[in-house]
């Protein structure tokens, strides 16, 4: 599994912790040092069946600086994309992904369903 976060995300920090005392093997990323490329982002997308919106960070300062809550509406799939490879900060995290499961953010129910 590939775990995507921002090592000073107190989110970040209880998924990994709850990945650590369950036994989980991981790949580790710092998503502002090795954001997520568009060709990954695109194809996480696809697998996940979820809304491109799940994947912004909407409660970043970027976010809202950008006021992309409005933007977002206008823009095409494509336009989406390469704005979340442009900047790991606006990419919701943690991001969990293995070979049939993409999580998005960390929910510890959702993540005990599925691990």
């Amino acid at each position: 599994m590939l775990f995507v976060c921002y090592p000073k995300c107190t989110t970040c920090q209880k998924a990994k912790r709850w990945l650590d005392e369950n036994g989980k093997e991981y790949e580790w990323r710092d998503i502002k040092e090795g954001r997520p490329t568009y060709d990954e982002l695109k194809q996480w997308h696809q697998w996940s069946k979820l809304p491109l919106k799940r994947f912004f960070n909407t409660s970043g300062l970027k976010y809202k600086e950008l006021n992309l809550k409005d933007k977002l509406l206008t823009m095409s799939e494509e336009e989406q994309l390469r704005l979340l490879a442009s900047d790991g900060m606006l990419v919701k995290r943690p991001l969990l992904i293995a070979e049939d499961l993409i999580l998005v953010g960390f929910k510890q129910s959702e993540w005990e369903e599925h691990l």
